[in-house]
């Protein structure tokens, strides 16, 4: 069961379910499908009737290789977006790397920042969050989209990972950020290589020593469409790889994340249901 309550968000004692709305023509996995502002929300509602407790709203792709959008265009993209769910009483995360994107979403109602640059975008991040009280996911990251796959070099990725995530930690604690605001991320895809990921999610207990809430956003992700590469070698392709992502969330909830962000809600949903229940009959004996 969960052991963390961070203030503004839903405490279910169990793993926790973030549902994607990606506002861009250009993300991996669904870039354009819910790029007008009626159809991001009408897709934000279907999640939370899924099973989502977080809708996470974002409007800029950090694909690898990805350019980056303008600020004005990120603003543009999601501000209608977070209104819209927000005033339906959905609890909005922004996905969002600027500080300005986030001050414009809390004030629109967004109850959680998730900062994939982990503060390091934007040095005005830390303080926006402090001012704001609103919860923050610092995630480990090493650059931008366009060259970060160059980054990916590790001796032993788990420890070098909770280091960096603790320097941040002890960096936007200094700008005034709680610590009970706090929510982190291993970054898995960011600067990772395949064997990178694998080995932070084996390593989530370890992780877990750094004392503050994981969320793991596997998703998708390029990793597990080479894991399952057919005959021919050639990877699954993106939105092929919701099952594995599924095992995924049933295994990361079991060890102890605290949310799951995902694309296709009900079935992670579910397997996060029943990763509780396991949970909790072995702690009963």
């Amino acid at each position: 069961m969960s052991a963390f309550t961070v203030p503004g968000l839903p405490d279910t004692g169990r793993c926790l379910v973030m549902g994607v709305v990606n506002v861009t023509p250009d993300s991996f996995s669904d870039g354009g499908r819910w790029f007008n502002p009626d159809t991001a929300v009408a897709h934000g509602l279907a999640l939370v009737e899924q099973g989502a407790d977080i809708v996470d709203v974002g409007g800029e792709s950090t694909r690898p290789g990805a350019a980056r959008v303008s600020l004005e265009e990120e603003l543009h993209r999601v501000e209608p977006v977070i209104r819209g769910l927000s005033a339906e009483g959905v609890v909005v995360s922004v996905d969002t790397m600027r500080a300005e994107v986030a001050e414009m979403a809390v004030a629109a109602g967004a109850k959680l920042v998730n900062d994939v640059s982990g503060g390091l975008a934007d040095p005005a991040m830390a303080r926006v969050v402090a001012a704001s009280g609103v919860a923050y996911v610092l995630m480990h990251w090493r650059g931008h989209s366009r060259d970060m796959e160059n980054r990916a070099i590790y001796t032993d990725v788990v420890t070098e990972v909770s280091e960096e995530l603790r320097k941040r930690v002890d960096s936007v604690l200094a700008e005034g950020v709680r610590e009970d605001q706090l929510i982190l991320d291993p970054g898995l895809g960011f600067s990772k290589q395949a064997e990178h990921n694998w080995a932070l999610l084996a390593g989530l207990g370890r992780l877990g020593e750094l004392g503050r809430p994981l969320i793991i956003g596997a998703s998708r992700k390029r990793f597990l469409g080479r894991l399952l590469a057919g005959a021919n070698g050639e990877p699954r392709p993106f939105a092929d790889n919701d099952d594995a992502t599924l095992a995924v969330t049933a295994l990361a909830a079991r060890d102890g994340a605290w949310c799951v962000r995902v694309h296709d809600v009900r079935p992670n949903a579910d397997a996060v249901r029943v990763a509780a229940a396991w949970r909790a009959a072995d702690e009963r004996g």
